[in-house]
């Protein structure tokens, strides 16, 4: 059970940076972008196909985080330019990049567990360094030697990554870009009455959306050993879990908040699929299932507990009222009963 929970905080750390991608579309730009499918493996692709011909790992990996970029940006220029509907745009942009992703890859899969890969760099690193053995000691020295995971190089770098991401993407929406960024999504005719160019600010936003998506899939591919043109599916709905499971259980009152929950909610939602599929009637072909369950959850929970609040509330403001309010003849009895006595 650690070593699988362990796996999945590992993995969800990862995915919180297309979580993050999917939180600047939908809630700071209102924008229903289904490119994270075609995107997602576009990243994984263009990685994994640099990889095995010699690139670099890390030179790959921006590589993947600049494709990304561009399929946003074409993404947003079918919206803006097109005058295509923010929805069909996206979904046309995703059917159009499975079609690139089997050019880039030329076949369907691609392996890497041959190939020297960033999560193999991290590992050769750790292990060097000695901060494995330290770990293992001390984990034998509590009972948990049977546990020892393989490194906690890539669970801490990886978590470094995200929490650089992420206060990066704060940064960014507190500058005047990102803030108008953040008007268009609240109310674009307010903002383009100050003569912004809300189209450009649209392409900005879902390209830097999509390039955090394409650097998710990059790592995620080269974390995992392969890279599959059907990586991707339901992708969106993964980053859409994670931001309302992170929105639910830590609050998003600010920016700063609401980007943490996001990372948080990535994690807690790879813990969930992980010990739901160790029910025993539960397979792994039912993953989809579960996600399913764990959106329209986190949807309805949280709305069915703010009206149980809102009831109770009222409850007391009605008995409060009646405590105070005090009966009309009553009152006239007593206004009365001194009035009499002087006569």
């Amino acid at each position: 059970m650690f070593t699988a929970i362990f796996g999945s905080v590992e993995a969800g750390v990862i995915y919180a940076l297309m979580a993050l991608g999917v939180y600047l579309s939908f809630r700071i730009l209102d924008f229903p972008d289904l490119t994270v499918d075609g995107s997602f493996v576009t990243g994984a692709s263009v990685a994994a196909i640099l990889i095995v011909g010699g690139t670099n790992p890390i030179v790959a990996t921006i590589a993947a985080v600049i494709a990304g970029f561009l399929a946003g940006c074409i993404t947003g220029l079918l919206h803006t330019k097109g005058k295509i509907n923010p929805l069909l745009s996206g979904i046309l942009m995703m059917i159009a990049l499975y079609s690139i992703n089997l050019r880039i890859m030329g076949k369907s899969n691609v392996p890497l567990l041959q190939e020297e890969t960033i999560m193999t760099q991290i590992t050769n690193l750790w292990q060097s360094l000695k901060f494995d053995e330290m770990a293992g000691v001390l984990l034998s020295s509590v009972g948990l030697s049977n546990f020892v995971p393989k490194t906690w190089g890539i669970l801490f770098i990886m978590t470094l990554l995200a929490l650089l991401i992420k206060g990066m993407i704060d940064w960014f929406l507190k500058t005047d870009i990102g803030l108008a960024i953040r008007a268009t999504g609240d109310n674009e005719t307010m903002i383009r009455s100050f003569s912004a160019d809300t189209d450009l600010l649209k392409v900005l936003g879902l390209g830097i959306s999509n390039g955090l998506v394409a650097l998710s899939g990059a790592l995620i591919a080269q974390y995992n050993g392969f890279s599959d043109v059907g990586m991707g599916i339901g992708m969106i709905i993964i980053g859409l879990a994670s931001v309302i499971i992170g929105e639910a259980v830590f609050g998003a009152k600010t920016i700063i908040r609401a980007t943490l929950a996001v990372i948080g909610g990535a994690i807690l939602y790879r813990i969930i699929i992980t010990l739901a599929l160790r029910v025993e009637f539960l397979e792994t072909g039912d993953m989809k299932l579960i996600t399913a369950f764990i959106v329209v959850s986190a949807l309805v929970f949280p709305r069915l507990i703010d009206q149980q609040r809102e009831r109770q509330k009222k409850k007391k403001r009605l008995l409060a009222s009646k405590k105070m309010q005090i009966p009309a003849n009553e009152k006239s009895g007593e206004q009365l009963a001194p009035v009499k006595s002087n006569i």
